[in-house]
């Protein structure tokens, strides 16, 4: 057990102690498990947090697969959506299957997007906007190409000595993911799906749209000849995330 403390309410508990995500209740002189579940401030915040992660990496979600995946139970599962459903973070679509009843998926808002960082956005923009009113749109394109070019030098690095598409696309996902991309790659059929779940530069790339034609000129560069790139979702044009389908040239 995780402890006692007392919390009011309208059934006027007593004294409430947690079993996982349950409470232990006393009332009336008997303890019991209850069908209610408690809130204690810190592990609230913590699921509440990981159901936004898991709806970031892995896109909309029933509860109850959201509840098997975070080892929850899936009534918890679904009151913390219906608190992240008030604060705006989340929203809900109820799809019809072949059969039985339409299952309830859960997915982010924009402002759910927004929980995760974006590398100072108000500060890019504004940085954007000067550079362009001093320097003209020449001026932003110089910084783009010269953020390409010191990417280039640290994306080779990583890469050299990695023989398989395979390894050097395993290395890339990790180095988008230590900058905020959170990156991973995924085999399909004869190639690979480079799959990032946020846009850590989403503010600048909004605001000029050269940023994401460098990252697919720095990823082709990166990977080498004979190798094939093609973006098939793009976060800017609507999508949940970006995908990059990459697979050795015929």
């Amino acid at each position: 057990m995780d402890g006692a403390w007392l919390i009011p309410n309208k059934e006027r508990y007593s004294f409430l102690y947690m079993v996982g995500d349950r409470c232990l209740q006393y009332k009336k002189g008997k303890l019991f498990l209850s069908p209610v579940l408690c809130y204690k401030s810190g592990m609230s915040d913590r699921t509440r947090t990981r159901l936004l992660h898991a709806l970031k990496l892995s896109g909309p979600q029933t509860a109850a697969e959201l509840a098997s995946a975070q080892s929850v139970t899936p009534v918890a599962v679904r009151q913390h959506l219906d608190g992240l459903l008030a604060d705006g973070l989340v929203l809900f679509e109820d799809v019809k299957g072949t059969v039985g009843r339409p299952k309830r998926q859960w997915s982010l808002t924009e402002a759910g997007h927004r929980q995760f960082p974006d590398n100072h956005s108000g500060l890019i923009l504004n940085l954007l906007d000067g550079l362009k009113e001093i320097y003209g749109e020449s001026g932003v394109e110089q910084l783009i190409s010269h953020r390409e070019q010191s990417s280039r030098r640290t994306y080779g690095e990583a890469l050299r000595g990695k023989e398989t598409l395979k390894e050097r696309l395993e290395a890339l996902a990790e180095l988008r993911s230590r900058e905020g991309y959170m990156a991973s790659v995924e085999q399909q059929g004869n190639g690979f799906l480079l799959i990032e779940n946020h846009c850590s530069i989403c503010a600048a790339a909004t605001a000029c749209q050269g940023f994401c034609r460098s990252e697919m000129r720095l990823f082709q560069d990166v990977l080498g000849e004979g190798v094939s790139l093609s973006r098939e979702e793009h976060l800017l044009s609507g999508g949940r995330r970006c995908v990059y389908r990459i697979q050795e040239a015929a």
